[in-house]
């Protein structure tokens, strides 16, 4: 009888596990990947007034109103196609400044809104020419500064830029710099130059007009080390450095003795930065990420206002925004399961009030939760990694699902950046059609300390990629992942290791997504924009120096073009024509070798898009192409696509035919543009 009324339990939980797993809604591709309600929400100087980013006609917009109301705010700007992703204040509470490029080029122009007349001016109307804001200051409300690459596509030189009239005027002429460091008073103090040995010399202004060598940043600590402001008289710097160190910890740099002073460290993770006060310019916080965010208080006068913060709310907080007189702050919440909550805090009142979430489409859905992991590698490095399960698919509760499930490996780009925790849309999509995701920080990904970071130096297509597969393998082994279906997806370098994946690794993975990803690292190498190349002895020391034969030669053996013949699996690639880091030319030449050996791709082509898809009409339509690619080949769920092509700007120049339903939804939405090939 015992035995009986087990197994009817049994068979009551496995039912509805499946129940569960199956009956989860689906979310929307739109509530995930189209414009947000709102984001990147800031206060004026003053105080006075709050502004967000938020869709006007379904293309993101500045949006002012009072700061006590901002429910009455109303567009600012009036960006009809591309949409504006990056703003900030000016110092005059009159002005907001806001870069936009045009197609994903990246050759930013600066422009300037007038709050009260609304009109707004394009401050650097020029060709093919990059724009860089270098600094801006409350001593200088109708100014900043800026870099032009306008004399020599190499070089910024710097200018002042009055942000009503547009007027320049020329502050340093650029001789062979790879940057600068501005101070509050718009004085050049520092300049930065890369050697042949990729380290970085910081040179010092003299009275004589002559640069002098002030200090070096050796190699094996530039990939952690950068400078973080100055302090109120501008007598000394803040360095993130990691010299002496593992771990790259927040320094006081004394710009007339040399001597640096610590002021917050880690023993896990490098310094994520500080929060500075707005005028007094003395470090408050120091802000530490291993697995999750870690807040280290250094003044004692916001200890009461961050302890209350820390209490107000679960997950990471950020102090996003502050008023110069510091008695305003904008607070956001990020949480793995929920949209970012903003709040608007009172210092005085020690009083935080709910202002809005940036989904709140997203309110109300089932998320899943997204699980931190280290794992080891082979040769016995820490690998720190997130997860994400589908809901339901982990009866008990313990991390593991009580089956394998199809997984998709999201390698993040860079390489020399890093996964986090958090809300990630992407993680959340894949999950919720049914798929675990995994994400890893492979050796040569950021702010782990050095040695972490430089183990990945000419390691591309080696040891980085088989952190990549020992983490497939962890995955395995614990139950996670169905061996025989699994995807490896990812942009930029993640879409390289797509592409190393797939042919190095054949037997691994049961199809790729490569987003950009670069196929042979010579031309890569070779077409760099040319404001990279007064750094190009850090590409050449991390990745291979195209410039030798032996260079070459390594650089060849680590390109997937070399190996595309070893292609089994099914390969999707989604790129932008216009992207000036990893040009189309990487795509264009790995999809014509696997047209000339008769392998299977699918080519997904962007007119109007870069290093990624910033449109949300061209992120909904890619990322409607790709479920229906994973869906296939993995067997997870699907949303029809719907009107999720509308409004896109794309080709397929090959491959339409691979994906199931591809050419008729092509025909469906009447993309006459549409090149549909094999």
């Amino acid at each position: 009888m015992r035995r009986i009324f087990i197994l009817i339990i049994l068979i009551i939980m496995l039912t509805t596990v499946g129940i569960s797993e199956k009956s989860t809604p689906l979310i929307s591709r739109s509530a995930l990947f189209g414009n947000p309600d709102r984001i990147t929400t800031r206060l004026s100087p003053d105080g006075s007034m709050m502004s967000f980013l938020a869709p006007v006609n379904g293309v993101l917009n500045v949006w002012v109103g009072p700061a006590d109301q901002p429910e009455r705010a109303k567009p600012l700007t009036n960006d009809t196609y591309r949409g504006i992703r990056s703003y900030f204040w000016g110092y005059s509470n009159e002005h907001i400044l806001f870069l936009q490029d045009r197609n994903g080029d990246e050759n930013w122009r600066v422009y300037s809104v007038n709050l009260s007349s609304g009109k707004t001016k394009d401050l650097t109307p020029f060709e093919g020419v990059q724009s860089q804001i270098q600094a801006v200051s409350p001593k200088h409300p109708l100014e900043c500064i800026i870099g032009l690459n306008k004399r020599d596509p190499e070089y910024h030189d710097l200018f002042r830029l009055n942000i009503e009239t547009g007027n320049l005027t020329l502050l340093q002429e650029n001789t062979g710099f790879s940057g600068f460091e501005v101070d509050d008073d718009f004085k050049v103090r520092l300049a930065s130059n890369m050697t042949q040995d990729g380290d970085i010399e910081i040179f010092k202004p003299g009275e004589d007009g002559i640069w002098h060598r002030f200090m070096k940043i050796k190699m094996e600590d530039t990939i952690s080390s950068r400078f973080a402001g100055f302090n109120k008289t501008n007598e000394k710097i803040y360095l993130i450095d990691s010299s002496d160190r593992n771990t790259a910890a927040f320094y006081t740099l004394d710009l007339d003795s040399g001597q640096k002073s610590l002021v917050a460290e880690d023993d896990k993770s490098d310094s994520a930065g500080a929060m500075i006060h707005p005028t007094e310019k003395n470090p408050q916080a120091a802000a530490f990420y291993y697995d999750k965010l870690q807040w280290k208080i250094i003044d004692p006068s916001v200890a009461e206002d961050m302890e209350y913060l820390a209490d107000l709310e679960e997950g990471e907080m950020r102090v996003v925004s502050r008023t110069l007189d510091d008695r305003s702050w904008i607070v956001a919440y990020t949480v793995d399961d929920r949209p970012t909550r903003y709040y608007y805090y009172d210092r005085s009142k020690k009083q935080a009030k709910f202002l809005f979430t940036d989904r709140e489409k997203l309110d109300d859905k089932p998320l899943s939760r997204m699980i931190p992991v280290v794992i080891t590698s082979r040769d016995g490095l820490d690998l720190l990694g997130y997860y994400t399960l589908p809901l339901g698919s982990d009866a008990d509760d313990d991390g593991l699902p009580d089956k394998p499930l199809p997984m998709v490996l999201n390698v993040h780009g860079g390489p020399w950046s890093r996964d986090y925790w958090g809300l990630d849309a992407t993680h959340q999509w894949l999950a919720n059609r049914g798929y675990a995701v995994l994400g890893i920080n492979f050796r040569g990904s950021t702010g782990l300390g050095k040695s972490f970071g430089n183990a990945g130096n000419l390691e591309w297509g080696r040891k980085m990629q088989d952190d990549l597969t020992d983490a497939v393998n962890w995955s395995i082994e614990k139950g996670i992942a169905d061996p025989k279906k699994i995807a490896i997806m990812g942009g930029s370098y993640g879409g390289y290791a797509v592409l190393a994946g797939l042919t190095l690794s054949p037997e691994v993975f049961a199809c790729g997504v490569d987003i950009v990803g670069p196929s042979n690292l010579i031309t890569l190498l070779e077409s760099v924009p040319p404001y990279w190349k007064p750094d190009i002895e850090q590409w050449t020391k991390r990745v291979g120096d195209f410039r030798t034969e032996e260079g070459r030669k390594l650089l060849r053996e680590r390109s997937p073009l070399t190996y595309v013949h070893q292609i089994e699996r099914p390969l999707l690639i989604g790129q932008g024509a216009n992207d000036p880091r990893v040009k189309q030319n990487e795509s264009d030449q790995i999809v014509k070798a696997m047209q000339e050996k008769g392998l299977p791709v699918t080519y997904v082509l962007y007119a109007d898009e870069g290093h990624g898809f910033a449109r949300p009409e061209n992120r909904l339509s890619f990322y409607a192409i790709v479920e229906a690619f994973l869906a296939e080949y993995l067997g997870g769920r699907y949303e029809p696509i719907g009107s999720d092509f509308k409004g896109a700007n794309f080709t397929v120049p090959s491959g339409a035919g691979e994906i199931e339903g591809l050419e008729r939804a092509l025909e469906d939405m009447s993309l006459a543009n549409s090149s549909v090939g094999i």
